[in-house]
């Protein structure tokens, strides 16, 4: 993606989310409005504009509400900005955030069901170290063995 392209997305997502943060007029558009993301046609005649809502049963109302203010949000936000013509707008419902609430629940559970660790005998008995001495932090190296000449075996 080219250099104006991010630079318009960028603005014309502060722009939108400037708009709706004043508040709408419709009383279906409630809840917690946010512009997650703005894509952007390459001749910049078109804008996707994703919009995550919480609570999620304002979602429905507040994204016909949305839609229905397309008009008037595109207006106000070309006022904020700087661009000669402003392109269209297409609000959609941003459903990541659910999907990934829903990862992280389902992965929560996961842990809850899953011991942590692998009865298949593979762990180190209490107390043992298998980690090679030379790749512990702080221990000698060929560089410096430790006895504080530089490497250099005691020699002079």
């Amino acid at each position: 993606m080219n250099r104006r392209l991010e630079r318009v997305r960028s603005t014309l997502r502060e722009a939108v989310q400037k708009v709706i943060s004043r508040g709408l007029s419709d009383p279906r558009a409630r809840g917690l409005i946010t512009v997650t993301e703005v894509w952007v046609s390459d001749d910049l005649k078109n804008a996707d504009i994703f919009i995550s809502v919480l609570p999620e049963q304002h979602q429905d109302l507040t994204m016909h509400a949305l839609r229905h203010a397309a008009r008037h949000i595109r207006r106000e936000a070309g006022e904020l900005m700087a661009l000669h013509q402003l392109p269209e707008f297409t609000f959609k419902l941003d459903t990541r955030l659910k999907q990934q609430a829903a990862v992280f629940e389902a992965l929560a559970k996961a842990r809850e069901v899953t011991p942590m660790n692998p009865p298949d005998g593979n762990e180190s008995a209490e107390g043992e170290d298998d980690s090679d001495a030379a790749g512990e932090p702080g221990a000698p190296t060929n560089a410096n063995d430790g006895n504080g000449d530089g490497g250099a075996g005691g020699r002079t």
